[in-house]
């Protein structure tokens, strides 16, 4: 598996997985785009093929905090490190950026996800009623404090694959 900076290009590939995996929330194209266009960081996991099988971005405003936008892996390759991994080029991106903290929101409903957010340090600090439309679906803000130690002395997606 590669990671590797997203680009315009690989929005066709992620719109399937966005349909996949949240149905009538899922984000449009015009939103990735944006993402793309202000600069916010966005990672994709691909396989030995180039096949898209996940991907992750993250909002930055130094020096006080960053976002996690959103992490997506397509229902066939979860269960495999994949959701940890891009998290981790997240969390990378944030220390590299000297952020203070990274916070991020995740529906109510999405256990396995706060799990793994849980095991990265995250704590619920609040709860965005109504948040994902149009279900309605509540949102748990969660929040992690960013360490200084171990800070990349490149961007993780400039890293060499034996330095991940």
């Amino acid at each position: 598996m590669k990671i590797a900076r997203m680009r315009w290009w690989h929005i066709a590939d992620i719109l399937p997985i966005e349909e996949e995996l949240f149905g009538d929330q899922r984000w449009s194209a015009s939103m990735f785009w944006n993402e793309l266009a202000t600069g916010h960081h966005y990672v994709v996991a691909q396989d030995q093929d180039g096949a898209i099988l996940g991907y992750a971005g993250l909002a930055v405003t130094p020096p006080e905090e960053s976002w996690v936008q959103n992490i997506g892996v397509r229902k066939a390759a979860q269960r495999h490190g994949i959701g940890r991994i891009l998290l981790e080029n997240l969390l990378a991106e944030a220390r590299w950026h000297s952020t203070d903290k990274t916070l991020l929101e995740v529906a109510v409903d999405n256990g396995p996800a706060q799990k793994l957010y849980a095991k990265y340090g995250f704590e619920v600090v609040g709860v965005r009623k109504g948040y994902y439309q149009p279900g309605n679906v509540d949102a748990l803000v969660m929040l992690r404090e960013n360490t200084r130690e171990d800070l990349p002395e490149n961007s993780p997606t400039e890293m060499r694959e034996d330095q991940r």
